[in-house]
Parts: structure tokens; sequence; C-alpha cells
């Protein structure tokens, strides 16, 4: 087999390959021998039929055209680790000569990774949020869990913002009363914006007894969307109070003998969870000057398949999750169809762009990920998937993606490289000295990669829970 590799540009190649009719003999075998298993021909038992009478009775091409069938892949991938080739994704191949007897030949069409030159990355600098803990914002976190513990007493009064109220509704549109629009026993908190539109001015300065009607357009159900006249009932007013701030909160609502005690913690919490957001806020900063620094042309077939999967992740199993459509999801971000798309690009462009240098990166660095570093990233990804770690780890075993967890984590510790090498500071000009506040900085990076390069395109709506829950689950491991 003689084959030739042509660059049509920096991610596309074409492969010429010639082979000679000799090496088609084992296909040829085998398209016979399959052949005589599908066929009967009268004097002949089953499977033993003549290649001459195959020829004969179903023509020499039926037979050729089974044996290049079965031969092409062996020897496309023979070309293409002759050439060295890096290839990305299925090749569009053209079969240019068959001559029976003499000679196969065949072009191939496929894309390729990119040759990339790591730049010299250690003068990246980047400026990254202080940690600053005030202590309003301790006051905020205690006031949160002291919310969390707030009892609720009937009173004999007018309802009033903030007072959780149980209400039966009825929903009616063009006067006629929804199939799903009567509840009863509703418990309500005044305020908290969590059910319809103009329920917290209709209910305001009712009393247990007291009815209001009012115009609010549906949420859910059948008639979502449509304008329903609800009438609203009042049965009972309650008011929430709170716990006396003191150390007997403290008992109550934590480990600690006092309200110092918990105060502090929850400083040290908040200093945790904002150190957490500084590592991650440096990792994305340093990404993005390392990428500005790199030239990495991207294949256009990958990028429109990159776009195709975020957008498909997004419709079919993100918003519908949510709740939402594309159209809604797009109403909510206030963005056109348009706008949608060229983001959705961009990220998709960056994806692929990290993916390709911090690879490269990876086996300039000689990087190796061992079981310890895989385990701990499966952990990660199984507790913000919602999935038990067992579970995720069968489910990612079972698709086949256990290379994938293995490429993130590699690339999270060529990212935790380059940005172990840049200057960092925070916005007093302090220098950030990211090792010594974060010991699972390229497990983090890891995060941080995998969030890049996913086709995912919910963050606007999911970025503040997401990141919350992260912080909140690094200050937990911070304490134990």
């Amino acid at each position: 087999m003689k084959s030739a590799v042509e660059t049509l540009n920096p991610t596309r190649v074409r492969l010429t390959v010639e082979v000679p009719f000799e090496e088609l003999k084992d296909s040829l075998d085998a398209a016979y021998k399959k052949i005589n298993q599908q066929v009967t021909v009268k004097g002949f038992r089953k499977g033993k039929i003549p290649a001459r009478v195959i020829d004969q009775r179903f023509g020499r091409g039926a037979v050729l055209e089974e044996a290049v069938n079965d031969a092409l892949p062996k020897f496309y991938t023979d070309a293409v680790n002759e050439g060295e080739l890096n290839v990305l994704g299925q090749p569009e191949v053209d079969i240019t000569e068959l001559k029976d007897g003499e000679l196969l030949a065949f072009t191939a069409e496929v894309d390729i990774r990119p040759v990339i030159e790591i730049p010299d990355y250690s003068g990246i600098e980047v400026t990254v949020d202080s940690i600053e803990v005030s202590d309003e914002d301790v006051d905020k976190s205690v006031e949160q869990l002291r919310d969390r513990f707030a009892s609720t007493n009937p009173v004999e009064r007018a309802a009033a913002e903030g007072d959780v109220v149980t209400i039966d509704l009825e929903a009616k549109v063009d006067g006629e009363i929804l199939p799903d629009g009567v509840a009863t026993g509703v418990q309500y908190t005044i305020g908290s914006g969590e059910l319809l539109d103009g329920i917290d001015e209709a209910v305001t300065g009712l009393e247990a007894g007291g009815e209001a009607t009012f115009t609010s357009e549906l949420k859910g159900g059948a008639a979502e969307g449509k304008a329903a006249e609800v009438t609203v009932k009042v049965t009972q007013v309650a008011a929430r109070e709170l716990p006396e701030l003191d150390d007997e909160f403290a008992q109550m609502a934590s480990e600690f003998d006092t309200l110092d005690e918990l105060k502090a913690d929850s400083r040290k919490r908040l200093e945790s969870s904002k150190q957490y957001d500084q590592a991650t806020q440096a990792q994305e900063r340093v990404l993005d000057e390392l990428l500005k620094l790199a030239e990495v042309p991207i294949p256009e077939k990958l990028l429109a398949e990159e776009i195709n999967t975020r957008k498909h992740n997004l419709e079919h199993h993100q918003l519908g999750q949510m709740g939402l459509d594309l159209a809604k999801y797009l109403e909510i971000q206030g963005k056109t169809e348009e706008e949608f798309d060229a983001e959705t690009k961009e990220q998709a462009e960056k994806g692929i762009k990290t993916q390709f240098i911090l690879d490269e990166l990876v086996n300039k660095e000689k990087l190796n990920v061992n079981q310890e570093e895989l385990t701990e990233h499966l952990m990660r990804r199984a507790q913000s998937s919602g999935m038990s770690p067992d579970q995720f780890a069968q489910a990612v075993v079972e698709g086949g993606q256990v290379p994938m967890l293995v490429g993130e984590v590699a690339r999270g510790k060529a990212l935790a490289v380059v940005v172990e090498a840049a200057k960092v500071t925070d916005t007093n000009g302090e220098i950030v000295d990211l090792d010594d506040e974060d010991d699972d900085e390229a497990a983090e990076a890891a995060e941080t990669v995998e969030s890049v390069e996913a086709a995912d395109s919910t963050e606007a709506v999911e970025a503040d829970t997401k990141a919350e829950g992260k912080a909140e689950e690094k200050a937990d491991k911070n304490e134990a």
C-alpha cells in the first residue's frame, strides 16, 4: 500500500491511497464467504458455492463492492498511522480507481488537530477580586441562618409583607374554571414572588376569611401563558417570628455555644467561599490570556458539530428540566436568536481552543493522571450532577466516558501549570499565592476546564446557584 498526505489547510488533509489488488485477498475471501451464507444456488450446498458460480450468478461487481467496503477502514487507518495524523471525526472517502485484479485507489479528506505552538505564558498577569469579608457580610449570613429557624404563629389581623398566609385559589379563563385551576390550603409568604404575579397586592390587607380577585398570566398548566381571572381567599394569617440573636440561638442553630463563635465560623466560611471564587476567577482569566497568546485554528466541521451539540443539550436537556423552551429562555435573557447564536458560536470556539491548547501542553509537560486524581474529579462531577459517586461512575464506564474524564483532569493540571507561572494580584495590589490558599488547585482547574468545554449554554440561568453550591461545598470541606 502507498499513501500520501496533502495539507488542504491547517486543520484538514487529503489522503491519497493506492492498494495493490493482492492486498485485497483476505477481504475478497470474506466477501465470497458472506455471500455464500446469504444465497442459494440449485445443485450446491449452502456455503459451498464456488467463487466462479457466484461471479456468474450475482456478478463480480457485487463481490468487489463487498470486499472494498470491508477493506477500506483498515487501509484508511494504516494510511493515517503512516502519516502520523491526529484525525478528528469521520473521513469523506472517494474511490478514484478500482481495476479488478490490479489496483484499488481512493482519497480520504478528514479534519485533523492543528499543530499548535505553545506560547511563552510566563508573562501572563491577571487581577482578581480581593478576599474581604465585612461585618455586614457576616451579619447577613447569620440573618439567613436565623431566617431558617423562624416560626409562624396565627394572628388576628390583616396580612402584611413577610406574613405566611394560607389561601384557596380558583382560576378562570374566559369565565370557565380551569380543570387544574383550583387549589386549597396553599401556604404562601407575602413578598416571596413564588406564586402568581399580582397575588402580593391581592392578599395584602386581607384578614382570615377575606377574598380578592385579580388578573394574572398563568405560569404553568394547560392554560400556561394565558390571562386568568384569579380569586384568592385567605383562610389564615400567620406572622413569622425570628429567634433572638443570642447564645441560645447559636446553640440551637449550630454546634457552637456562643453567638460570637457562630459569627467567627460564618466569617471563616465566607472567607473560604471567597477564596474558592478567587481561585476560579484566576483560572478563568489566566486561561483567557493564554488563548489570546496562541494561534489555534478550528476545523469548520468540528465547530459546526459543537454548536449543534450545545444547542441540542440546551433545548432538549437543561431547559426541559427548568420548565422552559428556547423562546422563553431568550425572553428571560433579553436576547435575540441572532445574539444567542453568536454567543453559542463564541462559547463553542473557546471550548475547542481550550481543549486543543491544553492537550498540547499536557503532551509538552508530560503530565499524567493517577487514580487518586481521577477519583477526586469523578466525585466532584458526581456531586454537581446530583448522582451518587457509584451511579455516576457506572454511567461513565457504561458510556465509555472514562477517557473524557481523564482528559479533563489532565487539562486541569495543564491549566494549573500556567496559573502557577502567572502573576496574580488582587484589586488591592496584593500578590495572590494560590498554592497557599488552595490545595486543590489542579482539581478545581479541571472543573474550570470542564465548564468551558461543556456543551451547555444555560450558564446565565444557573450560574449563581452552581457557584453558591460549589462555594458552600468548598467551605464545608475546609472546615472539616
